[in-house]
């Protein structure tokens, strides 16, 4: 069905107080024009593209408005971060970051990754050592992701001691949420070696890599979303592996803080239970149950539950994603995290 024929068939249902009387009756003109079969010109249908659009703004800030009403924002929601639940369980899982419940990695695990970090080396374009070629860490995600990280990039242009030959390159992208992302077709991955490009560097050099996803307005219920956002990281995974022949590590966080959203776009509690998923993800890699995905390690946690350490100023307008002081905050946890981590700071640092 072509999309001018879609505006048709969706035009019943999507009226709304916005449009005027004159457009209304216009739009019903034209609509009766193409159930009889006679011509429609393309400024017509560019006009009820136009219309839908407007009327899909309006539903959606009207279903917004109801969802608000009946989730006030709040600075606290009671759960218990992974890192401090340990062993504590959540709906019957465990807390912790790691395996048993813990926040570090197993010795054996880690051993890997540290042998791997050894190998990050500046290569050139075709992805061979070369003291004038580049370490190259990019980001992966969708609009939160790239906010932030975009900060860090900010932050590391103007914090010395960081290695002269790493590139910070942004592959995220607003609106690739982990569903996107987990299609090796899809056109998030065009974007991203357009990005490479357009910073002087290649696929081949492309060594580590951030990974933060989620998937837009999740609703069902505890473990069922956050299973559905795994499977979707370890398909992006899988992509990473497939696209970089020379990836070695990556960096797994999940969501801010989202008690304070208006919106259900990924709210509290299924930007805490996200965590979740980045957790089994790991667990699974470390349990030699994936294949074809790089070494994975869990980067900065950046839930807490809310203030102070997530405070209404550190969010924008719709509570979800993150205002100025926010992608600061994310942007020095990134930078702790990069500058300290024995997996990262003998390639990060000079």
């Amino acid at each position: 069905m072509s999309r001018f024929l879609l505006v048709l068939a969706m035009a019943s249902t999507l009226f709304g107080q916005a449009v005027s009387d004159a457009e209304r009756q216009r739009f019903e003109e034209i609509k009766a024009r193409h159930d009889a079969g006679q011509r429609v010109s393309a400024e017509e249908q560019q006009f009820a593209q136009r219309i839908l659009q407007r009327m899909n703004q309006q539903q959606a800030a009207a279903r917004n408005q109801d969802w608000a009403k009946a989730h006030p924002p709040r600075s606290s929601t009671g759960l218990v971060a992974l890192p401090a639940l340990g062993t504590g369980r959540y709906q019957g899982e465990e807390g912790g970051l790691y395996p048993g419940g813990k926040n570090t990695p197993p010795p054996e695990y880690l051993a890997k990754g540290l042998a791997l970090a050894k190998q990050i080396v500046p290569l050139n374009r075709e992805g061979r050592p070369d003291a004038g070629g580049r370490i190259v860490l990019l980001s992966i995600g969708m609009s939160n992701t790239t906010q932030e990280f975009s900060a860090f990039q900010k932050l590391a242009a103007g914090t010395p001691g960081l290695n002269p030959k790493v590139t910070l390159v942004d592959g995220a992208q607003s609106g690739q949420t982990a569903a996107i992302t987990a299609n090796a077709a899809s056109n998030f991955w065009k974007v991203v070696g357009e990005r490479l490009s357009e910073g002087g560097v290649s696929t081949a050099q492309v060594e580590a890599v951030w990974l933060k996803q989620a998937n837009a307005q999740p609703s069902t219920p505890f473990p069922e979303h956050a299973r559905k956002l795994e499977a979707d990281i370890v398909a992006t995974l899988r992509n990473l592996h497939d696209r970089f022949p020379n990836l070695k590590l990556c960096y797994l966080s999940s969501r801010i803080y989202g008690g304070y959203a208006v919106t259900p776009l990924n709210p509290e509690p299924y930007a805490y239970e996200g965590g979740f998923a980045v957790k089994w993800a790991i667990a699974d890699e470390i349990a030699g149950k994936l294949k074809d995905v790089p070494w994975i390690a869990w980067g900065p946690y950046l839930w807490a539950d809310g203030a102070p350490a997530w405070t209404r100023d550190d969010v924008g307008a719709d509570g979800t994603h993150p205002s100025d002081a926010g992608r600061r905050k994310v942007a020095e946890k990134l930078m702790a995290f990069f500058q300290s981590d024995p997996t990262t700071k003998g390639w990060f640092l000079k």
